[in-house]
């Protein structure tokens, strides 16, 4: 299935889009510039996409448009304490070249997951590595293109 889509946030906010308009008029565009905004192809229960997405879309035509909300359950779930790390200040000093992260700076992990730093002092850092979209319940505007 290929379909376009538009995500907010309870506040409105545009968090992703496959079209180009809304990333251009939202900013998205201009913060992720080598990003290619397309409508996007997934298998259906291939858990290509969060549960709730995968699930609103089946049974729907080529031509449908409709409003999915999912809640953090069907989404990225609720965050937890689990995925907030701590790091003995100088060891990760010495892996960032001698430099101190810096509270809500963001860095990756070797699995290439994303974390925002939010603790620091001569002992620990502290990393939340918890889904940036966690605990949030997210709105889909979805338009189907192509069911094949």
């Amino acid at each position: 299935m290929t379909f376009a889509y538009t995500g907010r946030l309870d506040d409105d906010t545009v968090f992703d889009t496959s079209r180009q308009s809304v990333a251009e008029e939202t900013g998205l565009a201009e913060a992720q510039p080598d990003r290619e905004y397309a409508p996007l192809t997934v298998e259906i229960g291939d858990e290509e996409i969060i549960e709730g997405l995968d699930e609103g879309l089946v049974g729907l035509e080529e031509g449908a448009t409709e409003t999915l909300t999912i809640p953090p359950e069907k989404a990225y779930g609720e965050p937890s304490e689990e995925h907030v790390q701590e790091f003995d200040t100088e060891e990760l000093e010495a892996m960032l070249d001698g430099q101190r992260p810096e509270v809500g700076s963001y860095l990756e992990a070797q699995g290439g997951g994303q974390g925002e730093v939010v603790h620091v002092d001569d002992e620990t850092v502290r990393v939340d590595f918890n889904p940036r979209l966690a605990g949030e319940t997210l709105t889909f505007d979805v338009e189907i293109i192509e069911v094949n």
